[in-house]
């Protein structure tokens, strides 16, 4: 191609560009933030690679919103969606097809326990659908009253309003409030900024045992459940220390309280094991999951509930059943999709690499503790959170224009990095990140590389 074809080319796109700029401008509510009047527009993405409609190429170190697991552009999940729909494209789960019922077998394997499992879109459907089943399971198992959840302060449940109620991110309310009702919120296991002013050595797990002392003041009989996440993730990536959620466990098995774990991140390898609670130990009641579960290639959310609590809902009587539809939870494409997509983690023994790849980003991501405004590095199988402050004596959370500092010199050397945003007023200073499961060791140096030297802007 010789010049001047060169420059037509380059021109034409530019022209296009422009065009998909206005239109943007005029038609597209973004997400969670202001109009951006030049956001990054993507067209396509290959593995751990995003690239824009002028030809840049970024590393995707968030995949996505935290989903996209087995990174983007596998043929074959497509190819599984394309066959679905041209077998059966749609059937709603008041009845039942071969995708939904395979599915629900393979997310019972994964839990490794015994589960009924209900099929929505969304995280925040997901976690709805939780709220109801406890409480009327509760209801149908004699305990009426029953109906309050407990949360954690800087946990994130979703958008809806039940889900917003639970959700404690004061930001994320505001102008909305009054949310849903019968939600009450908990310390966080925060040992960076310890609520109960503890150091390591002197931890008694005060932050576990707040749990008891909400359960006692609301009254037991007026608690169905608690909600959280093996590790607060978009909060901030708020690691619990030992035995928290062991802790936790047996306090709602003394009070009869159903413990509800979100597992919408966490989940399906995140963690370095298939769910995040299984690092723990413990055996949720309920478990949400959404994200990981089809790796964000079309929507998809699910519900575990326990076998027995399940048993109530089977009774007969006119509103025993749970009275719950949702049009396009569990279509028979997304479930398809789900299928391919664990098979590929399975095959590709990707959560077993997502654990190697977590622990080198640990290890590589250490000495950057020794940075003056770096107050805490958390992570959790292949997710991290840098806290950045002012100084590390006085850990106050840096100005909001450096942080972004640091994520637009990231940017400018092709690495998209997250952090957290409209949570806790004053406190959205830590830098995320969550890249997908097949991100290469090279890929892996260039990200920390990039984060190190992205760092040198606050030097000057």
């Amino acid at each position: 191609m010789n010049k001047k074809m060169l420059d037509d080319q380059a021109s034409t796109d530019e022209d296009n560009k422009k065009m998909l700029l206005e239109k943007d401008e005029k038609y597209l509510w973004h997400h969670i933030s202001t109009h951006n009047p030049n956001p990054m527009i993507a067209v396509s993405g290959k593995g751990s690679w995003i690239t824009d409609a002028d030809g840049n190429q970024f590393f995707d170190g968030m995949s996505g919103l935290w989903c996209v697991n087995i990174g983007h552009g596998q043929e074959e999940v497509a190819k599984a969606a394309y066959e679905q729909m041209k077998t059966l494209a749609y059937f709603p789960l008041i009845q039942s097809h071969v995708p939904a019922i395979k599915l629900a077998e393979k997310v019972n394997e994964w839990l490794d326990g015994d589960y009924k499992i209900f099929f929505s879109n969304s995280g925040s459907d997901a976690n709805e659908v939780a709220f109801k089943i406890a409480r009327q399971y509760h209801h149908q198992n004699g305990e009426p009253t029953r109906f309050k959840f407990i949360s954690r302060h800087r946990a994130y449940h979703g958008n809806s309003m039940g889900a917003l109620g639970a959700t404690g991110q004061a930001i994320r309310k505001i102008k909305y409030e009054p949310v849903a009702v019968g939600f009450q919120h908990v310390a966080p296991p925060y040992c960076y900024r310890c609520p109960f002013g503890k150091e390591k050595e002197s931890c008694q797990l005060e932050c576990a045992k707040s749990y008891e002392d909400v359960i006692n003041w609301e009254g037991a009989e007026t608690v169905a459940g608690i909600i959280l996440e093996p590790v607060i993730t978009g909060g901030g990536v708020i690691v619990p220390p030992q035995g928290y959620l062991e802790a936790v466990r047996k306090i709602c098995d003394k009070y009869g309280v159903l413990m509800i774990v979100d597992e919408v991140i966490c989940g399906f390898g995140r963690s370095g094991k298939p769910f995040g609670h299984q690092n723990f130990g413990v055996q949720p009641d309920i478990v949400t999951m959404a994200k990981g579960i089809t790796s964000a290639y079309s929507p998809l959310s699910a519900t575990a509930v326990k076998k027995e609590l399940y048993e109530s809902f089977a009774e007969p009587g006119a509103d025993q059943h749970f009275r719950h539809v949702n049009t396009f939870g569990g279509n028979p494409v997304s479930c398809a999709v789900a299928l391919k997509n664990i098979e590929i983690l399975e095959r590709d023994q990707l959560v077993k690499r997502s654990a190697y790849l977590g622990e080198m980003l640990r290890q590589k991501l250490d000495p950057l503790i020794d940075h003056p405004n770096v107050g805490d590095i958390r992570t959790f199988g292949f997710i991290a959170g840098i806290e950045m402050v002012e100084d590390k004596e006085s850990k106050t959370p840096i100005n909001n224009n450096k942080i972004l500092q640091v994520i637009a010199e990231c940017k400018k050397k092709g690495l998209s990095i997250g952090k957290n945003s409209d949570t806790v007023p004053g406190f959205n200073n830590i830098l995320t990140l969550c890249p997908p499961f097949v991100t290469t060791d090279e890929e892996l140096d260039f990200v920390v590389n990039t984060i190190y030297d992205a760092f040198d802007v606050l030097n000057n």
